[in-house]
Parts: structure tokens; sequence; C-alpha cells
């Protein structure tokens, strides 16, 4: 199994866009998004910097609930 890409914030956010995930708040650098059928997830958006590969891990597996490879084909 390959590592996870590292990604920005904003190619992270775009993706969930894509998959019906809207953007419902910010509170500093932390955007909070919502799908229609009630998963929630939070992205932290810090300028210049990639997202952790652990964090979004996280992200796939417990809140927005998709395949590394659903993920991936996602890019």
């Amino acid at each position: 199994m390959s590592k996870l890409p590292q990604i920005s914030a904003d190619e992270l956010i775009k993706i969930l866009e894509k998959i019906g995930f809207e953007v419902i708040r910010q509170r500093g650098s932390h955007i909070f998004m919502k799908h229609l059928d009630g998963r929630t997830t939070t992205v932290p958006n810090h300028p210049g910097e990639k997202l952790d590969r652990g964090l979004l891990n996280k992200i796939l597996k417990k809140d927005i609930q998709i395949s590394r490879e659903e993920f991936e084909r996602l890019l």
C-alpha cells in the first residue's frame, strides 16, 4: 500500500466539494464542512503548509468515510 499523497487544505476542500460537502462556517484557520447526509469534518487551513498524512487518514476514515482508493481517484 502506498503512502497517502501530501496535499494542501485548499486541494482537500475542492475534493470534498466535488463529493457533496459544503463549507458551513470558518473559525480562524479551521473550515467546517458538512454533507447533506450528516457527515461533517474540519479542515485546518494553514497557507503554505501541507496536511499531515495522519490527519488526512483520519478525515478519510472517520469523518468522510471513503477508502484511500476512492480518494486517490478523486485527485
